[in-house]
């Protein structure tokens, strides 16, 4: 069997510091081959990717990456511990994959671990109520309770990235645990790094520089892979990207406008009456970030608020995304890849647990995606297709608002 590093990430866009990442996973791992396992076209915080899916998984795979695999939306739109279990469990089904890698402010995998078991200790798990109560995030709840019992600074889970890593640690324990985790330093710059630094800058610090200038600066260029910035100038040139929230201001006013108070009491992660205010917000914002103004609280954060709006957008419910954590992924669809990433599809058709999708309409047509009666694969799979419909209408030209996307688009081969 081929040995694989496997990485889940979000490539919004591909940088140098992906680029540093992947080449310290092989080399940390010995493992000649990779796979990619990343977000669709909505990202963990609740937005819209800035380029598609298929030309982020080319950047990718252009960057060194053999085979980009999506994270089913369920999964991709969600706090880190669903992200995390979520990504663990497709590279776990995928059969070939021996490490996963990933990065954190504090590579150090024996304090990650000790902090991913404690979530288990019923101490930890009270003090955390507690502290969810009176209103704490989930981080920040975590990061008291391990200080009080653990005497572990909650420092370490200021960043997203240390947050992520104990998730794929705790997913690792529960669902896949023969695959070796790979804990490397994120290289100069935080996740959410307004700064442009060379070589190395946030993938936040890009985004922002990239609506700025709306044009490939030296600074940026800098900070990214050749390929990639010629790519995102093309992009540009194309107009098919950039694709930000607020292109969607109006259809998603519309979408919470309309809906009843129990569609939207329904919603992913909306409790304690939320359903009300995002109605009254609803019907007295003009844009969407005025909306999020509105709505913000120490409860429900930025990111949070974003994840629930884009939810109401798909149509995805509660008791959907129940339904999918208890089965995980179900099925691993191909994005791109090259000629050592068609090697491992020769591989994973042998030994994956779950199917693999090279073309949608072997398992969900346009018109059956309109029945009532899918299969659990087709439902997980149709919200994909949704989610592509929609993210179509935020492109900056009409030349690419046309939807059914998935039905049409095949796996990006690279040679």
């Amino acid at each position: 069997m081929l040995q694989t590093v496997g990485i889940i990430a979000e490539y919004n866009p591909f940088h140098n510091g992906h680029q540093w990442q992947l080449e310290a996973a092989k080399k940390q791992s010995g493992c000649p081959f990779s796979i990619g396992v990343m977000s669709g076209h909505f990202v963990q915080r609740g937005e819209p990717a800035f380029f598609d899916k298929w030309k982020r998984a080319e950047m990718a795979v252009r960057g060194g990456v053999d085979l980009m695999i999506e994270l089913p939306t369920v999964f991709a739109l969600r706090s880190a511990q669903y992200f995390g279990t979520g990504g663990i469990r497709l590279l776990n089904s995928l059969g070939i994959v021996s490490h996963v890698c990933f990065g954190a402010e504090h590579a150090d995998l024996t304090k990650l671990k000790k902090i991913a078991t404690a979530t288990r200790d019923s101490q930890i798990l009270a003090d955390m109520h507690l502290r969810l109560q009176t209103g704490s995030t989930y981080a920040a709840a975590l990061g008291y309770a391990v200080e009080k019992n653990y005497h572990i600074s909650a420092d370490i889970l200021n960043s997203p990235n240390n947050i992520l890593a104990i998730e794929y640690l705790r997913a690792i324990e529960k669902f896949a645990p023969d695959l070796l985790p790979i804990a490397v330093t994120r290289q100069q710059s935080h996740y959410n790094d307004l700064t442009m630094t060379a070589p190395f800058a946030s993938a936040t610090a890009i985004r922002n520089a990239l609506l700025n200038n709306r044009s490939i600066t030296d600074e940026i260029r800098s900070a990214m892979p050749t390929m990639t910035a010629e790519m995102i100038k093309q992009l540009f040139a194309e107009q098919r990207g950039p694709v930000t929230f607020s292109n969607f201001s109006s259809i998603i006013l519309a979408q919470l406008r309309t809906a009843t108070l129990e569609k939207l009491e329904q919603l992913p992660s909306v409790s304690e009456g939320l359903h009300y205010k995002l109605r009254e917000s609803a019907l007295a914002a003009t844009n969407i970030d005025q909306l999020i103004t509105f709505l913000k609280s120490k409860r429900y954060p930025y990111t949070r608020l974003q994840r629930i709006i884009t939810h109401s957008l798909l149509g995805t419910t509660q008791s959907q995304l129940a339904v999918f954590d208890e089965s995980g992924p179900l099925y691993a669809r191909v994005l791109a890849f090259n000629q050592k990433g068609r090697l491992l599809l020769k591989q994973m058709t042998q030994y994956s647990t779950i199917p693999i999708i090279t073309k949608t309409t072997h398992f969900l047509s346009s018109k059956e995606r309109d029945h009532h009666h899918l299969t659990p694969l087709q439902k997980m799979l149709s919200i994909d297709t949704v989610a592509s419909d929609i993210y179509s209408l935020g492109m900056p030209s009409s030349n690419w608002n046309r939807g059914a996307w998935d039905f049409r688009h095949p796996p990006l081969y690279i040679p």
